[in-house]
């Protein structure tokens, strides 16, 4: 229903139509992403690390990629004895649906220039490049988000097995943990927009100026970006998948196609979250657009309704080259930095910064003076670090005198 609500002129046979090919193209850019970004963290991998292999097998390391899709289809897909057959069954889908779920309220293109809200003509219809815009897209992204620690717990629990279950445990502490901070950050974005529908917030974002990791004072977009790595399970926060302390982590016990789904979801992840930070931060579909003294580009690359899927696209592919990044240069942090880092960092810093933005809203619309206000609510935010600061070190002082529980 949301989906047939995008279309803005009424419900009729061929908008119908419309539809169901948005949503074989969604499904069709989910696959061929997935793949895409399967090939691409390999290839940028073996040239940053020297890896043999990846980069060597087939044209630009293609044959790789597709050897170990085989190798997977044809392996043995086991079963253990004391599994919980049907949720065991049912976990890896748990965990792969919902990122391509998240898909269907991005904006993939659409025309924005001249203040347009993204709207083109599709067989005669006026509609959005993205399967729905519900009133409510990111309230809707945070809950889909959110199922995909049930298929990791449901991995762990369903094995029959105590390190899956560990495994599965320890993940499910660290999406949890990391999910709060995540969402902060997003209410920093929505408190600027004005808005929860994803369109409204691209459409917002209507120059380099409005972008909102500017308009938010990038540090919710700083904070988004550790807690959505944290949330992908992502080096440097891979403590999911720590083989050295839990052998292979809530999956252990898969094989064959189902271990696939986990091994794709990680992916597709990836892309979908990289997708949404590229939506919230960066315009999404928006051309970037400046003007410097006699240099003046409007971002129109003369391509038509696709000139904002190409921009979107360029976008996704800087963020993905980043985690590529990440993955090939950080190392891993032991867990208590992983729940300190969450739980006594980034959740006070994204509240804060939350109250100060929404202090200038009061103020801007109560006409008070910007300066008063900013200079109370930082000494506030600055007292409740001290404060925080404070009963942490204490707590830790009692902990190592009290000695180890365990």
């Amino acid at each position: 229903m949301f989906a047939i609500d995008n279309l803005l002129e009424g419900l009729t046979p061929s908008a119908v139509l419309i539809v169901l090919l948005k949503v074989v193209i969604v499904f069709v850019v989910g696959l061929v992403a997935t793949m895409f970004m399967v090939w691409f963290e390999r290839k940028i991998i073996s040239g940053m690390q020297n890896r043999i292999g990846p980069n060597k097998a087939g044209p630009f390391g293609i044959l790789q990629t597709l050897a170990d899709g085989i190798k997977l289809f044809f392996k043995e897909d086991l079963l253990p004895d004391r599994a919980d057959r049907f949720v065991f069954r049912l976990a890896p889908f748990l965990a792969f649906v919902p990122a391509f779920l998240v898909w269907s309220i991005i904006p993939l293109g659409g025309d924005f220039s001249n203040g347009k809200n993204g709207s083109v003509t599709m067989f005669g219809h006026r509609t959005f490049v993205q399967l729905a815009d519900p009133p409510v897209g990111v309230l809707l992204l945070l809950a889909i988000s959110s199922i995909g620690v049930y298929g990791i717990m449901l991995a762990g629990w369903s094995s029959g097995s105590k390190y899956p279950l560990l495994g599965s445990v320890r993940a499910s502490a660290q999406m949890v943990s990391y999910e709060a901070a995540l969402g902060l950050s997003l209410a920093a974005v929505m408190l600027v927009a004005g808005t929860l529908s994803t369109n409204g917030i691209v459409t917002s974002q209507s120059s380099l100026g409005r972008w909102h990791v500017i308009a938010t004072g990038v540090v919710p977009f700083i904070i988004f970006m550790i807690a959505a790595t944290a949330e992908l399970n992502r080096p440097p926060f891979d403590l999911v998948e720590a083989e050295q302390e839990l052998v292979g982590g809530f999956n252990t016990e898969y094989s064959s196609l189902r271990f696939a789904l986990f091994y794709l979801a990680e992916f597709m992840n990836t892309v979908t979250m990289s997708g949404v930070i590229v939506t919230m931060f960066f315009g999404g579909p928006q051309p970037v657009k400046f003007n410097l003294g006699a240099v003046h580009f409007s971002g129109d690359l003369h391509l038509g309704f696709m000139n904002g899927t190409v921009w979107f696209v360029a976008k996704l592919l800087v963020f993905l080259y980043i985690y590529v990044w990440f993955r090939a240069t950080l190392p891993r942090l032991r867990y208590d930095q992983l729940m300190n880092l969450g739980w006594k960092l980034l959740i006070p810093a994204s509240l804060g910064w939350f109250m100060l933005l929404a202090a200038q809203r009061v103020a801007t619309d109560n006409d008070w003076n910007k300066w008063t206000v900013n200079i109370i609510t930082i000494a506030v935010l600055l007292l409740c670090g001290l404060l925080l600061l404070a009963a942490t070190r204490v707590s830790a002082k009692n902990r190592e005198r009290e000695g180890a529980m365990f």
